[in-house]
């Protein structure tokens, strides 16, 4: 239905979400002999060294937006919004969010926020993030800005974030290629997903 009237031009469908960007290395893949641990010599930033994102990736331009309000909750996640609408002019078209359970999602404050905004919200069910492609984006972000990569500061972590966001955002078909959602679950394939 939402996909229908985004075709239609009736709505602005984005999607958002959260994270969490350490200044240290994200882990990825190394080569090392079967079941012997790999040692690194570490200088490593503490875990409070981070940015915490606030995400949307706009479906119906195929567009990314990114913005570092501090710690997620409640009222960053109002200014977000408010930033979000300003970015995107959203005033001609019903803008249509959705995005996952977190506890400041479901806040009374940001949904009456959202309500008085004009946005409307549609909440993922709960454990269910293959429906929501902005968690791709954050992959696709780790593997290019922190994957394998220490950062000297948390300005040059912020800074490679931001370069991203520009780099990909200028070829709109890759973003709708690696982005596309999934608009319902597929049971054989979320059957391989559980271990017995």
């Amino acid at each position: 239905m939402l996909f229908e009237q985004m075709c239609r031009g009736e709505i602005r469908l984005v999607y958002l979400d959260e994270a969490h960007f350490h200044q240290d290395l994200d882990l990825g893949y190394t080569w090392a002999a079967t079941g012997e641990p790999v040692w690194r010599k570490s200088t490593s930033p503490p875990l409070a060294a981070r940015l915490n994102w606030y995400g949307a990736y706009d479906f119906t331009e195929g567009h990314c937006f990114i913005w570092h309000e501090g710690r997620c909750e409640s009222d960053h996640t109002i200014q977000f919004l408010k930033r979000l609408l300003q970015s995107l002019n959203a005033s001609e078209r019903q803008l249509v969010i959705i995005w996952d359970g977190a506890p400041w999602h479901r806040s009374k404050k940001v949904l009456a926020a959202a309500h008085q905004l004009g946005i409307e919200i549609v909440q993922l069910p709960g454990y269910s993030p293959d429906l929501n492609p902005i968690e791709g984006l954050w992959k696709w972000m780790r593997e290019d800005v922190s994957q394998q990569h220490c950062h000297a500061t948390l300005r040059d972590l912020f800074l490679d974030c931001l370069a991203f966001i520009d780099r990909i955002n200028l070829e709109p078909e890759q973003i709708i290629a690696r982005l596309w959602p999934k608009f319902d679950l597929d049971p054989n394939y979320e059957k391989l997903l559980v271990s017995n």
